[in-house]
């Protein structure tokens, strides 16, 4: 059996830690209840990628392994 190649690719282990899991979990259980709100306005969460983002921002600002956030293209052509 010939060797195995590698990919040039290292695996850090997880992508999320445990810590950011279990803060995604926590805004998961209280938009199920319905006593998520969202930021300034207080507006109640019902979207389920609402409530991760904001499990996930919390986890970001305890200090938890979270990757970046993805960001927009800023110079998208809008002048047309």
């Amino acid at each position: 059996m010939p060797p195995k190649k590698s990919t040039g690719r290292k695996s850090s282990g997880r992508k999320y830690s445990k810590k950011a899991g279990q803060a995604v979990k926590r805004e998961m259980r209280k938009m199920k209840r319905g006593t998520l709100k969202s930021g300034q306005s207080g507006k109640k969460v019902k979207s389920r990628k609402q409530a991760i983002a904001i499990g996930l921002s919390e986890a970001r600002r305890a200090g938890a392994k979270v990757p970046k956030k993805k960001s927009s293209p800023k110079n998208f052509c809008r002048s047309l």
